[in-house]
């Protein structure tokens, strides 16, 4: 059975700070891509497309984790508490709101007996 977690993070910016909140995103992908357990961790911004024309945050990470303790451990970091607190949950911060989803590529009765 598959134990990894998929998490999509959505950042909505405040008017004018799109590109300033990508940049800081960026800069936690160095240091996240050596934590044990993190298989993919990449920012990504919306772009236009007539094949895609849902609608989103504009900026979204990309998450891989090897299981949910990995992820958990990655959530409980320093620096990304950091980040929440002085770039979302604090009044001068760049985002105006952010959606963080984890998701699992089993079916919810995978170990289930079969009848």
């Amino acid at each position: 059975m598959s134990k990894k977690i998929y998490c999509i993070a959505q950042f909505l910016p405040k008017s004018g700070q799109e590109a300033a909140l990508f940049k800081v995103l960026q800069s936690l992908e160095p240091n996240t891509l050596r934590e044990d357990g993190c298989l993919q961790y990449r920012v990504t911004r919306q772009i236009k497309s007539d094949f895609a024309p849902g609608s989103s945050f504009p900026i979204a990470f990309n998450e891989i984790w090897a299981d949910m303790a990995s992820f958990e451990a990655h959530c409980q970091r320093e620096e990304i508490k950091q980040f929440f607190a002085k770039y979302c949950a604090a009044d001068d911060g760049l985002a105006a709101d952010w959606n963080v989803c984890v998701y699992s590529d089993e079916p919810a009765d995978y170990d289930a007996p079969s009848v």
